[in-house]
């Protein structure tokens, strides 16, 4: 709250305080010794001497005034305190508020007769001009906010502050937001384990709770030898620790790379790289594993190789303690990768000639595993019931890359392909796509398939080849009567893969795959067809196209008619006498 004559905000000292609220420094400041709260408030009216030298000041003499006057120099918001009154403003009397120290200390005056102020507009000003002879003020030059002796005046309280207890006393109006000014302060030892200020010896003259590093009586504390040999302790091994690292720092950072020399030893370790791995991690795992001395040696070679990014994941044989350079020639030579890639289109005769390579199996102990226990091997339920089937496998090996391990035997890696095709022919929907095709059963899209990868080059090739494969095997072709006369399928039926061949013997040549023998499709796939092969016998061309020949061994070109078809082949067999210098 704001009261006239004083400053901004109240000041309230501590609650307990006899003085709570500063109720002094309003209108009429309290005296020393007196209390200012309502009856207990003490009079000196027995004493003329301390009489108010104002008596007017309750009840000053009110006199005519401007209407606007009137309405601008009433306060009736101001609160009322116990033992004051206060009516009008005086402006002199804030101004001595403001400035504590030109206050005059009450005087003996005898009161005369009051005339009213008036300034040049004719206004009240509020002050009033007293005629009075004033004897000599007892309390010139002394401060008014100086504390009192207690005994200085009959029937007065107590200073209450004065003993040891007490709060400070009030400052005046303008001096209470100046900034505390703290007493300087002893340099204090830390109260800690280096100072010895816990529960040793040194400490035992302390106060309780007292903080420094001084004892009761003013002498330093000593300091404890313990400590001081502790804290050089952890000095030292922090230094010793800070120059080990910075130390390997240096040297890793700036120093030679350690790395082994030649092609290893004859200890060979399987390591496997995973997929999605850099050449750092690649170079941890050969460390850890023992094939290299350090991780940057491989990182260094392999950024020097200009193949060295092209290091693919999988598994792979290595001796042990190869230098960086060995193990990077090692690893991008697609042959040492310990993987077995079964490309599109190749036939189950190639993949089990690989897995016995790669295992160290005996020639052909895989393609015997593979006729005895095809039903065990996870076929589906529509496939390899054809007695005539030359491999119930083939076309369910599919196409992609198989990691091998230590643990990995020819029935694990058939299983694993098996699953593997199953499960991709099971996202293509074959099964319900079949009968839209007019095709008999799921096995016939594997099969048209793997037609159309082993005679197309690429996307487009199989969609056109797929459309030729349905055009020649409807009832209407009268052209080549049904019959679908894919050179691939009589070199499947001979195992051999050869271009060149005669027409008639292929012809005349009985098999169940052999479609230049037999109407419609072979009996089973010829091959592993990939992904794209798939998805073209599912969406065919449907370009009406009846015929084709790659007349250079790289483009393939399509007909509809069998005139333009005869053309084709003609100029194909020209150019396979020139070649071969007939």
């Amino acid at each position: 709250m704001t009261e006239y004559g004083r400053g901004h905000g109240s000041e309230p000292w501590h609650p307990e305080d006899p003085l709570y609220g500063d109720q002094g420094w309003t209108g009429h400041q309290t005296q020393q010794g007196q209390v200012p709260y309502g009856d207990a408030q003490q009079q000196y009216a027995q004493d003329p001497q301390y009489q108010q030298p104002y008596p007017e000041q309750g009840q000053h003499q009110q006199y005519p005034q401007h209407q606007q006057y009137a309405q601008t120099q009433q306060y009736p918001q101001t609160p009322q305190y116990p033992g004051q009154q206060q009516e009008g403003y005086d402006p002199q009397y804030a101004q001595q508020m403001q400035h504590p120290q030109q206050m005059q200390h009450p005087q003996q005056v005898q009161p005369q007769p009051q005339q009213p102020v008036y300034d040049a507009q004719g206004w009240d000003t509020g002050q009033h001009q007293y005629v009075a002879t004033a004897p000599a003020d007892p309390y010139a030059g002394v401060d008014p906010y100086a504390p009192q002796s207690a005994d200085g005046y009959p029937g007065e309280s107590p200073d209450l502050y004065t003993t040891d207890e007490a709060y400070p006393p009030p400052q005046p109006p303008g001096r209470r937001h100046l900034e505390r000014q703290l007493p300087e302060q002893q340099d204090e030892e830390p109260d800690s384990f280096f100072a010895g200020g816990g529960d040793g010896e040194d400490g035992d003259g302390d106060e309780p709770g007292r903080r420094g590093g001084r004892s009761k009586g003013g002498k330093p504390k000593k300091r404890s030898g313990v400590a001081c040999l502790i804290s050089s302790l952890v000095i030292v091994g922090v230094l010793g620790g800070g120059g080990y690292y910075g130390y390997s720092y240096l040297k890793v950072r700036f120093g030679a790379t350690e790395d082994f020399t030649g092609e290893g030893t004859s200890e060979i370790v399987d390591v496997e790289i995973p997929k999605g791995a850099g050449l750092g991690q690649m170079g941890r795992i050969l460390k850890e594993a023992g094939v290299v001395a350090s991780a940057q040696a491989f990182v260094d070679a392999a950024t020097a190789n200009p193949k060295g990014k092209s290091i693919q994941p999988g598994l792979y044989p290595m001796q042990k303690k190869m230098s960086g350079a060995a193990a990077v020639a090692l690893m991008i030579d697609p042959s040492k990768l310990n993987v077995i890639t079964v490309t599109e289109g190749m036939r189950n005769t190639k993949v089990y000639e690989a897995i016995d390579k790669k295992l160290g199996k005996p020639a052909g102990t895989t393609k015997d595993i593979a006729l005895r226990d095809a039903k065990n091997l996870g076929l589906p339920a529509w496939a390899g019931n054809n007695p005539k089937l030359m491999d119930p496998l083939e076309g369910f090996l599919y196409p992609m890359r198989y990691d091998l391990s230590k643990d990995s035997t020819p029935e694990s890696l058939l299983k694993q392909m098996v699953a593997t095709a199953t499960a991709k022919y099971s996202e293509l929907g074959i099964e319900g796509k079949a009968k839209e095709l007019g095709l008999e059963n799921p096995l016939q899209v594997v099969t048209v398939a793997s037609l159309v990868n082993a005679e197309g080059k690429n996307h487009e090739d199989f969609r056109k080849m797929s459309e030729v494969v349905y055009n020649r095997m409807k009832k209407t072709n009268d052209v080549t009567n049904q019959k679908i006369e894919f050179d691939s399928t009589y070199n499947y039926a001979k195992n051999q893969s050869e271009i060149n061949f005669n027409l008639k013997e292929a012809q005349a040549f009985n098999n169940p795959y052999n479609t230049h023998f037999i109407k419609g499709l072979p009996v089973g796939p010829i091959g592993n067809p990939g992904m794209d092969a798939l998805t073209a016998t599912l969406n065919p061309d449907h370009g009406g196209w009846m015929f084709f020949v790659s007349v250079d061994g790289n483009t393939t070109t399509f007909t509809k008619t069998y005139d333009e078809h005869l053309k084709l082949v003609a100029e194909f067999q020209e150019r396979q006498k020139q070649k071969n210098g007939g």
